[in-house]
């Protein structure tokens, strides 16, 4: 939780979402942050105008957040509110958004994207713009990691099909992972996909 992740490639990772959601997003949108974790995105989207509902599922991430908007002067373009993003039924504001965006993998925790993308379709103005970034199947620095210490289940894990045990920091988290076009046919009633590409995928995890 550095100014802009933990490590080099999560910060390269976040300055490459940072200029999309600039590229995305004209000044003062009101925006959802969907996974707000610490308030990192939150926090540097209000900085430069922006209106953000940061939603996460842990109360210590949207405590965290909410630290972090007081302690650099922007609490009054922060909206902080406990809820996870399979939970969007409880935030109120049909029409009145102008985006959403999700960074570093929130999404892959999500039980059914389906309802993510029909919640987004009932909160979003005409023409908003989703922009997600999601941890996808393909990773060979990792495989080959797995593969080198004969973990062939590790190895694997992200070609699974549904729903997988990840163990993080000593917690188990339940994570899906999805191709792009995978990951786009759960939007695709309510939204048109305009761009998709990879992040670090051959940069070693």
């Amino acid at each position: 939780d550095g100014p802009r992740g933990n490590n080099d490639q999560i910060q390269d990772m976040r300055s490459d979402m940072w200029r999309s959601l600039d590229a995305t997003f004209p000044g003062s949108s009101r925006l959802i942050d969907l996974g707000c974790g610490t308030g990192l995105d939150a926090v540097r989207m209000a900085k430069l105008g922006h209106f953000v509902t940061a939603v996460d599922w842990s109360p210590l991430m949207v405590r965290r957040t909410v630290d972090r908007a007081e302690r650099e002067h922007v609490s009054d373009r922060i909206r902080s509110i406990a809820m996870g993003a399979h939970e969007l039924q409880r935030l109120d504001g049909a029409g009145q958004y102008d985006g959403a965006y999700s960074n570093l993998g929130p999404l892959n925790c999500v039980p059914d994207l389906v309802d993510v993308s029909q919640q987004c379709a009932r909160l979003m103005k005409p023409g908003a713009a989703l922009v997600f970034t999601v941890i996808g199947r393909y990773c060979p620095w990792e495989i080959a990691h797995y593969v080198r210490r004969r973990r062939w289940a590790r190895a694997t894990v992200r070609f699974a099909r549904h729903v997988v045990p990840v163990s993080m920091n000593n917690h188990t988290i339940w994570t899906r992972y999805y191709g792009p076009r995978e990951f786009y046919r759960a939007f695709k009633q309510n939204f048109t996909l305009e761009h998709y590409r990879g992040l670090c995928v051959f940069s070693p995890p």
